[in-house]
This record gives structure tokens, sequence and C-alpha cells, in this order.
């Protein structure tokens, strides 16, 4: 996994859903998929795609029906998709993020409910883990199969910096700011921000609510339960990240460093920053910017727990997979099926592992030892296996017209912009659909 994997979550968040115009009053009526006697199947445009056009290969060596893969490029791909997803060229079957991205779909009546494909073949359900199955799952029926690989948000840290001011991985949130106390006592920045680009704020606002309210408070948030922003819990999350800011965590020029140019990631590598909250692609970057430092002194742990919270401490937070959804329009529903079928193979969990992904599938352990980083692979997949929760990143499991607002809304209450109240105000504003 590079940078680029987390792009193409921020690109598709980004991308500004015109779905009031194009799909208002649609539903069922006109559009559909294409009928040339295949099966498209549509993908976002980037180096995953070799296994993606070898699974495809390996479907139509047996089936009469066929596939073809078809791609669009990243930036486009979101914005493409809303634009022919209810005409003729729609294709049968199409990649996204779960959660918000297909909301909107689900709601105008152009995806189809994988129940009865899931009652014929159970192993559509329980082949994968199910914290990363439910992220497709709305209104109680799931729209999604996963495919590609998940990424949890980790506490990466480096080694030498660590031991030099005598920290320990924390732990816990106490342990987490006595760190930061010693680290900033030997002149270390103690936690790396690429707060110019916004979103790895928002990482720190996902896990501390989780722990100190447990992922029910954002589900009710999302429901549509604005008191929820209001709550003790939320204020109580809000005076843990006021805390943490002001002890000096970020220093106070994070919002002039971004990640996405590899500044934030650079810091800690060249022993400028303790720690960093990122993605799991994060140690793949490491390993192409500063490959002896990813080699020998990149650390990682999971987020500290928070004594006394609600949340569990084996929950995580990030993207839990990419996802494969179904038009209702196609008109070979059990093609499909079957090629579904494919995202739970042993062929595919190898092809994807060669590639850095990390699949979700229950039959991943027996191939862990093949990924490029064991290890990495094996911390990886335990903590998504042992997770109680894992929260898809609020800007994606919000509907896409929320990303911005929610984005500002991180960014000002670290940077004092916001208050408490000014933060729950904002939050309670976000459009709900």
């Amino acid at each position: 996994m590079t940078m680029r994997t987390r792009m193409p979550r921020v690109l598709a968040g980004g991308a500004t859903l015109a779905l009031a115009a194009s799909l208002a009053g649609c539903g069922n009526s006109g559009g559909g998929s294409s009928d040339d006697g295949r099966i498209h199947v549509l993908v976002y445009g980037d180096a995953s795609n070799k296994v993606e056009k070898r699974i495809v290969d390996t479907f139509n060596r047996t089936s009469d029906v066929k596939a073809v893969l078809d791609t669009i490029p990243g930036a486009d791909y979101q914005q493409k998709l809303q634009t022919i997803i209810n005409t003729p060229q729609a294709p049968d079957v199409f990649f996204n993020w779960g959660g918000g991205s297909i909301q909107p779909f689900v709601k105008a009546g152009l995806l189809m409910p994988l129940d009865d494909f899931v009652k014929k073949d159970p192993n559509l359900d329980d082949k994968f883990l199910p914290a990363v199955y439910n992220s497709a799952v709305v209104d109680g029926k799931p729209y999604g199969v996963p495919m590609r690989g998940t990424q949890p948000v980790l506490l990466f840290h480096n080694k030498d910096v660590l031991h030099k001011a005598n920290v320990d991985r924390p732990e816990t949130w106490n342990q987490l700011i006595d760190a930061v106390k010693k680290l900033k006592s030997q002149g270390v920045t103690p936690i790396a921000l690429g707060g110019g680009d916004q979103w790895p704020t928002l990482m720190w606002f996902e896990y501390v609510y989780d722990r100190v309210a447990g992922h029910e408070l954002f589900q009710k948030a999302l429901d549509g339960d604005k008191d929820a922003w209001a709550s003790a819990d939320s204020r109580k999350a809000l005076g843990m990240l006021r805390e943490l800011v002001d002890a000096g965590a970020f220093g106070k020029n994070y919002d002039s460093v971004k990640y996405t140019n590899g500044a934030s990631p650079a810091l800690v590598a060249q022993g400028k920053a303790g720690f960093e909250l990122m993605g799991s692609w994060y140690y793949a970057q490491q390993q192409q910017d500063a490959k002896d430092f990813a080699a020998e002194g990149l650390g990682y742990t999971s987020f500290p727990a928070v004594p006394g919270g609600k949340g569990d401490p084996s929950d995580v937070v990030g993207n839990t997979n990419n996802f494969y959804s179904v038009l209702k329009k196609t008109e070979h529903p059990e093609a499909v099926a079957r090629f579904l079928k494919l995202m739970y193979s042993d062929q595919f969990v190898k092809a994807q592992l060669a590639i850095g992904n990390l699949p979700t599938t229950t039959n991943t352990p027996r191939f862990l030892g093949t990924s490029a980083s064991p290890a990495y692979s094996r911390f990886q997949y335990g903590l998504v296996a042992k997770a109680k929760s894992f929260q898809l990143s609020w800007d994606q499991a919000y509907p896409p017209s929320a990303m911005t607002p929610i984005h500002q809304a991180v960014q000002q209450f670290f940077d004092g912009q916001l208050d408490t109240d000014g933060f729950i105000k904002a939050m309670q504003a976000l459009p709900a659909e």
C-alpha cells in the first residue's frame, strides 16, 4: 500500500455528489446496466487493477457469461460513476468505499441488496470479518462484498527517538500525555501531524471519541441524533483533544505540514518527531521514502486505551475496505453472484497480499507469511480480526457533501478558532444526506 491508497478515499469524499439533480425522481425508471451479453465490472484505475484483471480472467475461463473489467482513472472515478450510474452505460458491478459513498445510490433504488445472494451462498457473508463486512450494510441490508484490502489507522513511532527520551509505546491516554511531555523536553515534536491536509487531524477525533464514548455515539449522530454531539461524552472527548493540543503534542506549525507531500512522515523518519497517527499504508510509504528507517527504526502499535471510557480498547477506525456493489438492473445476476464468490477465494487472497493489500477474508491468515512484510501483515490482520468495532472514517461514513464541513470543523477546533460549543454546532449542522 502506498500513499495513493489513502488518496482515492479522499478524492471520493471530496467529489461533490450531484445526485440531488441526477438521481432525484429516477428510482427504478429509466437507465440500467448495459446489456451486451457481458458483465461490466467498473473499478478505480490504479496499480491494483492487475489483480482485478487476473480475477476477471479466472472467472471467464469457466463462465458462459463473460466479464470485462472497465477502469476510470482515480481522480475522475467518483464523478464519472455518478454520471453513468443511471444510464445504459452503467456497470453491473462497481467499486466503492461502502458507507456514505453508496447511500445515495441505495436511496435512489439503484442497487441490489445482496440478501438473496447470501442465502444461496452464506460464504458471501461469513467468509469476511464482520467488522469490515458491515461497512456496506445500509438499513440492515448488505449492498457490498469486500475486495482489495483493509486500512486500519495505527500509531506509528520512531523507535530510536522514543528510546532516547525513555518513552515506551503508550498503552493508555495518560501514558501518551506523559510521552508528549518527555519528547517535548528533548526538543522533539512529540507527534507529527499533516494538518495542512485536514483529514489526518480527523483521525485523532475518531479514536478519542471511540475510546471515550464507544462507537455508539458516532453511529447515533450518523443516524440523525444531533443531541449525540452535545452529550457529556462528546464534551469529554473534546476536552481531551484540547488537552493534547495545548500540551504542544503537535508543535506549532502543523497546519503548514502535509502528509500528501511526504513532509510529516519525513519528520518521523528523520528523528524530528516521535509519533504519527496514520493509516496502515504508512508502513509502505516509509519503505518507499526511507527504506533503512522502515526496516530498522519504524515501530507501530494500536491506539491507547482510555481507562473508564466506554469504548473497547480493541476498536479500530480507518478504511474498512473497498467493496463491489451490484446494480439492481443487471441482466446477469446469477453470473454476478458467481463472480463475487472469487472475492473470498485463496487465489484472490494470495494475489492481493503479493501487491501489499491485506484482504479481510477469514482464510487470509493462512497466507500472511507470503506478504512483503509478514510480521506487519499479521499485526494488522490480528488488530482487525479482534476489533469489536471498525469505525469507517467519519468523512466517508457521512454522505460526501459532509466531508468539507467535517474537515473544517476539526481543523478549526485544533487551531482554537472553534471552542467546544462551536465544534458541536458545526457537527450538528452536517447534512444528513
